[in-house]
């Protein structure tokens, strides 16, 4: 016969109680990816009941902080970026109307949101390419315009790239010294010609024009659009209103589909032509 084995009642009961805790003990253990053969590390740190004791915030009550704190810096910036009376005149603009110029302009003056004097432009749309003039506006555009005519020693700058003007000025005779400097000043659209007034026979007088408020407008080299300045909020809405009317009528109303104001921060308000 083989050997018979022999156990004792309490020995049952007793390797029953070790096998339990034997398995809560692998339950509060964890492996450790990157740990040296299998390496197990037991984890420690206080529980939810330990936390409060203490009072310490739990898990769930951290991000629920975190929630908050994000939820009330959005409402924040929400709530500072627009005024009240900016929000109210967005409502009472109708985006699909078309405003008198007098209407428009007092529109305008509502929806004005910037500490600093805003410059007030106007978009034309018109019905072909390649419109262009010149137009001296009656209390010009609030804009300090740099006026330069054209000399050897200015050319001689404009070939070491330095370019100090808005508007360069020359006699018919200068045009083979600038066809030297054509490349710099073309793309920069400060190229004397005869169409924008700024080829002229006495460039002196043509000077005095630019700097009392003449300005130069033409459509976009793709588009029929014509993009101008045509004052400060600070004019008024009277100086505004002439110096508007003084634009339409020198590009011309049959030549027009579409004009929208709008000033540096406001949206587009459309006008009747």
């Amino acid at each position: 016969m083989g050997k018979i084995k022999i156990k004792n009642l309490g020995d049952e009961t007793l390797e029953n109680e070790q096998k339990q805790q034997s398995k809560q003990k692998n339950k509060e253990k964890k492996f450790v990816k990157g740990g040296k053969g299998g390496e197990k590390i037991v984890a420690v740190g206080p529980s939810e009941e330990e936390l409060a004791k203490i009072g310490l915030p739990k898990e769930t009550e951290k991000e629920e902080i975190k929630v908050k704190a994000k939820t009330k810096k959005l409402k924040k910036t929400k709530k500072n970026l627009h005024s009240k009376s900016y929000l109210k005149a967005i409502e009472e603009l109708d985006r699909s109307k078309k405003y008198k110029l007098t209407d428009g302009l007092e529109m305008l003056e509502k929806l004005k949101r910037s500490r600093f004097d805003e410059t007030v432009e106007l978009h034309v749309n018109t019905t072909e390419l390649g419109i262009s003039g010149n137009v001296t506006l009656p209390h010009g555009t609030g804009k300090q315009v740099r006026v330069a005519i054209a000399d050897d020693d200015l050319l001689a700058r404009v070939a070491l790239g330095q370019i100090d003007f808005d508007v360069l000025l020359a006699n018919p005779m200068m045009m083979p010294k600038l066809a030297r400097v054509a490349k710099i000043l073309g793309p920069r659209g400060l190229m004397p010609n005869q169409k924008n007034a700024t080829l002229v026979k006495d460039p002196e007088k043509a000077a005095e024009n630019f700097k009392k408020g003449q300005i130069n407008f033409k459509t976009e080299t793709k588009a029929p659009i014509i993009h101008l300045a045509v004052g400060k909020m600070s004019f008024g809405n009277k100086k505004l209103a002439e110096n508007i009317n003084t634009l339409i009528e020198a590009v011309k109303k049959e030549k027009i589909q579409n004009v929208t104001l709008k000033s540096t921060m406001s949206p587009g308000i459309r006008l009747e032509i």
